[in-house]
């Protein structure tokens, strides 16, 4: 049996997740948490073979939990479970160690399918994206600009995009606030804005055009 922990801060679709669980024959649920600390707090105490997250939490974001989860314990496999466009977030989600991407809106053989590859070895993202990234074909503009990003500066931007202040992300992130003003400032430059309203307005901006 698969052993899967599910995170998500949203109480219905923990248990949403559950219940289409519940009978499956290689899969067992270990655990459900609400943010990222509690996921790095279950995977220090219980056996887990891959992990299905959001990538919003309120404490510690998902791509900065994959980066802890990538450094200690290479093991657990982690596949994001997003409403955020994949154009936007996968690319940096699987440098920052994800071994999968799904949206939300995909249906439950699909998230099935995608754990018993992730767990394989494999890497699970859309047919749309594979190609683009195999073939090099044309994203949109949004996608062309995320993908120019570090996966740092994308965790700084997305940060940046919920209100959170530079002393709030250097505690998150575990970098200096001279390092977050670095990265805020190199963000503005690629996205030509002067200020943080208008960096913040862009970058949503890239998101609503996906």
């Amino acid at each position: 049996m698969i052993k899967l922990l599910i995170a998500d801060n949203h109480p219905i679709t923990r248990k949403g997740l559950e219940v289409l669980f519940s009978a499956s024959t290689n899969i067992k649920i270990v655990g459900s948490v609400n943010d990222g600390e509690a996921i790095l707090d279950f995977v220090k105490k219980n056996p887990v073979d891959i992990i299905l997250t959001e990538t919003d939490f309120p404490k510690l974001n998902g791509l900065t939990v994959l980066r802890h989860l990538k450094n200690d314990f290479p093991d657990i496999k982690t596949i994001i479970l997003s409403s955020q466009p994949e154009e936007v977030y996968a690319i940096n989600a699987v440098k920052a160690g994800a071994a999968g991407y799904i949206n939300k809106s995909e249906n439950v053989i699909t998230i099935n399918e995608a754990i018993l590859k992730v767990h394989e070895g494999g890497i699970h993202l859309s047919n749309d994206l594979t190609q683009q990234l195999a073939f090099g074909t044309r994203v949109n503009k949004g996608g062309t600009f995320y993908k120019k990003l570090s996966t740092r500066e994308a965790e700084v931007l997305k940060l940046l995009t919920i209100g959170r202040k530079n002393k709030e992300i250097s505690k998150e992130l575990d970098i200096n606030e001279k390092t977050v003003s670095t990265y805020k400032a190199r963000l503005m430059r690629k996205l030509k804005v002067t200020n943080l309203v208008d960096l913040v307005n862009q970058a949503k901006l890239s998101e609503q055009i996906l």
